[in-house]
């Protein structure tokens, strides 16, 4: 049976709403990639280029991630950040659902990936983004989900513990993977059961 994009409707709350992905936020979302406290202290942001953000639009439109795509890999949603006012960015960072059991999920990526930009840092909006994308998760019978960060990342591990997800344990990324070749070394692996929230 083929995968269905649930048809979610806005995502708000007060000053944030997740929006998919679309060309003409690009340049917004490269302000964001390019601003000087990003470039300073998340060096990787800084290769975002509009090529590859246009690839990633071809890869996921309207941010919908099918199935199969890449061997192993399970359906998901990506979003935007976008912030109304803009203050001080108008994209706070992107935030991912995916939906399904995998072994790569649990132990290493998660169900729920997300990244905010330093500029846009203190203001919940990772634990507020992940928090309207549990209905998502819900509709397609999800009853627990995984998120994963890095030990050392003290700001994801309470978003992570806000959301009410317990740290099940702390394990080491195989030489193999590609966050090893980032330069990560251990993954805290987060549950969150749906049932409880």
């Amino acid at each position: 049976m083929a995968f269905k994009f649930f048809d979610h409707g806005p995502l708000i709350d007060d000053d944030l709403e997740l929006v998919p992905p679309e060309q003409r936020l690009i340049p917004e979302v490269l302000r964001s990639a390019s601003h000087p406290s990003t470039m300073q202290t998340e060096p990787l942001d800084v290769g975002a280029t509009s090529r590859r953000l246009e690839e990633f639009l071809k890869y996921a439109p309207f941010g919908h991630e099918p199935p199969g795509r890449v061997r192993g890999r399970c359906p998901a949603y990506h979003f935007w950040m976008r912030i109304d006012p803009p203050l001080p960015l108008a994209i706070a960072g992107s935030i991912s659902l995916r939906i399904g059991i995998a072994p790569e999920l649990e132990m290493y990526s998660g169900n729920i990936g997300y990244h905010v930009y330093p500029p846009s840092r203190g203001r919940h909006y990772a634990e507020r983004a992940a928090r309207l994308l549990l209905p998502i998760a819900r509709y397609h019978g999800m009853r627990m989900l995984w998120i994963t960060c890095n030990p050392e990342n003290v700001a994801s591990r309470k978003t992570c513990e806000h959301l009410g997800a317990t740290l099940v344990d702390i394990v080491n990324i195989p030489r193999n993977h590609e966050f090893y070749n980032r330069g990560e070394r251990q993954k805290c692996r987060y549950r969150l059961m749906l049932e409880n929230l």
